[in-house]
């Protein structure tokens, strides 16, 4: 690791491009600015690269192909098998960072971004009075940045355990317990289904709006490809072309509590909503294993009221109720990000005139595959900073 700003720069010296956050956007960004000859430094407030995906819970997997989630420059491991776990990414992004010997800089955090005084560049404020100069900057600090509770009534006296999907594991500490989960997206589906293999007593998952299911591999055919072919097609003609097939690769799980949607696919994508990729959330809704409830309304004392008055009382309330991204001190006097997500208006290589040579990577969630996008951006910002120098 190196000091982000080891010593001044000369006047025929530019400063680097410094990119905010040692994740696999962040470090795919770093990579594909050095493949264009520029100096990227990444600033990582934690002590390690990957901090987010060391905290994820033991089951995960990526749910795209180990060949369609590489990073420029570096394919994963035939060994790590066709979807990749948590350790095995960790693992990646490590090697990762030092096969292409990147100048990563931990321990730094960066609280504000903002244009430089004569207009050309930017200074970035950081962790121990830091301010370091750059000609651009590419923030890369995760989708999953800040976990979302909801603002749920009665939550402070609920004599249960609540705690957000962000702070779970494994299902051993909740062997032999009545345990709901709230959300079905797919961090509350796999979630669900590991309790279930891991001895809870019952497992309940409130549901708002049911969500749609999909196969992650089909006779071989990955999800993931559909995924890719399907952003180039009208979003009416994906919506309609997704009924049939998902009636064929899916069953009715109405009357289990899981009604097929009522809205198209790819709208809902677009929507923001990703579909669940099933990784034995069907099985376990079939045999009873996991029972889909309604939605969570309240909390009362012991109690857990959900939107048909049903009153529930787990001993665990688990909220995989999403993230935000947590931008708004970083770059939120910048007018970058929209005021109804919080997430940036401008993305990849597009900026926005008032605020030149401020990049963001990894703030979508595609149904094309995440990695699979960061590393197409990481490769676009490479040129575009390079053209641009």
């Amino acid at each position: 690791m190196s000091d982000p700003n080891p010593t001044p720069a000369r006047s025929h010296e530019r400063p680097p491009v410094y990119v905010v956050g040692g994740g696999p956007g962040g470090l795919a960004a770093a990579a594909g600015l050095k493949a264009h000859g520029v100096r990227a430094v990444v600033l990582e407030k934690s002590d390690r690269v990957g901090a987010s995906w060391r905290g994820h819970y033991d089951r995960l997997h990526l749910h795209t192909t180990r060949r369609l989630s590489a990073l420029p420059g570096l394919p994963m491991p035939r060994r790590f098998g066709r979807w990749v776990s948590r350790d095995n990414v960790v693992r990646y992004l490590e090697k990762y960072a030092e096969y292409h010997d990147l100048e990563v800089v931990t321990g730094v955090e960066v609280t504000r971004v903002d244009r430089a005084p004569d207009g050309a560049g930017w200074v970035l404020r950081a962790s121990g009075g830091r301010e370091l100069t750059a000609t651009a900057v590419v923030v890369a600090t995760g989708y999953n940045h800040t976990p979302r509770l909801p603002d749920w009534p009665g939550t402070v006296s609920f004599t249960g355990q609540l705690l957000h999907a962000s702070e779970y594991r494994s299902p051993a500490p909740y062997a032999g317990r009545d345990v709901l989960v709230v959300g079905v997206g797919n961090t509350g589906a796999e979630i669900a289904v590991d309790l279930t293999e891991g001895g809870a007593a019952r497992v309940r998952l409130a549901v708002r709006t049911a969500p749609h299911i999909v196969r992650r591999s089909t006779l071989g055919w990955p999800a993931q490809l559909t995924g890719i072919l399907c952003r180039r097609l009208p979003v009416r003609l994906v919506d309609r072309l997704a009924v049939p097939l998902g009636k064929l690769s899916v069953p009715d799980l109405t009357a289990q509590g899981l009604p097929r949607p009522g809205t198209g696919l790819y709208s809902r994508v677009r929507e923001g909503s990703i579909p669940v990729q099933d990784v034995g959330l069907i099985d376990a809704v079939r045999s009873g294993k996991v029972e889909p409830v309604a939605a969570v309304e309240s909390f009362d004392g012991a109690d857990v009221v959900l939107s048909d008055g049903t009153r529930l009382t787990p001993d665990t309330v688990i909220a995989a109720t999403g993230y935000r991204q947590g931008l708004e001190p970083l770059v939120g006097h910048l007018d970058v990000l929209d005021p109804a997500t919080g997430r940036p208006r401008p993305h990849g290589t597009r900026t926005l005139p008032s605020a030149p040579g401020l990049y963001f990577t990894g703030y979508t969630n595609p149904i094309s595959g995440m990695f699979r996008e960061m590393a197409l951006d990481a490769d676009r910002i490479g040129k575009a900073v390079a053209k641009g120098a």
